[in-house]
């Protein structure tokens, strides 16, 4: 069973009927938003041993959230032990493990649930820094981790009293300049190493050449994300919601080739095509008027390149007129995978807001 599944039956053959009884008048939102492999729907066994299994967030107005404790108290009491044969009952938030809990299956006393009683100010402000998404301006989206992004859409709202889904609605995609700016990055970053995979083949640096088809390869699949206007989760799930997307499979099958190929000659031609089939995707997507181009050699080399700046060169063009115009084309901290450790922390947000804010001002 997979956990969206399992936590929509919970609310609403046991929570939702207490709620109902105890507490008729309340004006609620609740739902499985946020973290957890169960959200997004790529959850397995393996996910099961922590922060997994029946649970739900539950939104509350400001008025009402004061009422937090009497709900718990009533969720304890009347909460069975198990549901559809998984613990209903956690232990305790581990201070050594950032406050992971685990399941742990009583058979007497009073239960302690994975459920989360917010506001949904409180949990914005938690999720991604501001409670107004309408408000974020483009320094600050990009400041925001892609997959807490992710995590907020891809969430399942059981129960939305307080108009939750209006909120959120602003966090769909990107705005389009801050898309611009990302798509412009990522073919930058591409255009400063097109020729290094096949160089350091070359020069016997099979590692070297290794590493910068796998860089390459992770700009190619983050530019599939952004022409389909999908978040992009972190790394874990990163090969595995490509396989998912949709992009035409010979796209997909070229990057993977590339990442196996056993020599230099096989890794270029596998990459160069997988480069210029994402040309093609950009072509297509309207982001800019079509980019011309081919597989040619690099300024006269033994080595094939697309010249991936015209496209990064084409899309900055559209940035004109934007608060990002001008800024260095770096992309994000959160599409460098072991960087998570800020890039994902929501309180150093404003601070990365800010840098993005200066390099505008030079």
């Amino acid at each position: 069973m997979k956990g969206m599944e399992l936590c929509r039956g919970f609310f609403f053959d046991i929570a939702k009927p207490l709620l109902d009884r105890y507490f008729p008048e309340l004006r609620y939102t609740a739902g499985l938003i946020g973290y957890g492999s169960d959200v997004l729907g790529y959850d397995d066994e393996v996910s099961r041993d922590h922060m997994w299994g029946p649970r739900f967030y539950l939104f509350l107005s400001p008025e009402d959230i004061s009422r937090k404790g009497d709900i718990l108290e009533i969720f304890s009491e009347h909460f069975p032990y198990q549901y559809q044969g998984f613990s209903v009952n956690f232990t305790q938030p581990d201070p050594q493990d950032n406050g992971v809990r685990r399941p742990a299956l009583i058979a007497s006393g009073r239960v302690d649930p994975l459920v989360f009683i917010e506001t949904i100010d409180g949990f914005l402000e938690d999720e991604i820094g501001a409670a107004s998404p309408s408000a974020l301006d483009p320094f600050d989206w990009l400041a925001i981790s892609e997959h807490r992004l992710l995590s907020l859409v891809s969430g399942t709202l059981f129960v939305d009293k307080l108009g939750m889904a209006e909120r959120l609605a602003p966090l769909r995609y990107y705005p389009r300049e801050v898309k611009a700016y990302l798509i412009a990055s990522n073919w930058d970053i591409i255009a400063s190493e097109q020729a290094f995979a096949k160089r350091c083949g070359a020069l016997g640096d099979e590692a070297g050449s290794r590493l910068v088809c796998a860089r390459i390869a992770d700009r190619l699949m983050r530019l599939c994300f952004l022409y389909r206007e999908t978040y992009a989760p972190y790394s874990k799930w990163f090969g595995t919601a490509l396989e998912r997307l949709d992009v035409d499979s010979e796209l997909k099958r070229r990057v993977r080739l590339a990442l196996e190929a056993p020599d230099v000659e096989s890794r270029e031609e596998h990459l160069v095509q997988a480069q210029a089939l994402t040309a093609d995707l950009h072509n297509q997507s309207g982001v800019t008027e079509p980019v011309a181009y081919r597989i040619e050699p690099y300024f006269g080399r033994d080595i094939r390149v697309i010249f991936a700046e015209k496209f990064a060169e084409k899309t900055a063009e559209t940035l004109q007129g934007t608060p990002l115009e001008g800024v260095p084309l770096i992309g994000t901290l959160s599409q460098i995978g072991n960087l998570s450790a800020v890039a994902d922390e929501v309180r150093y947000s404003r601070h990365i807001a800010a840098f993005y804010r200066g390099l505008s001002a030079r």
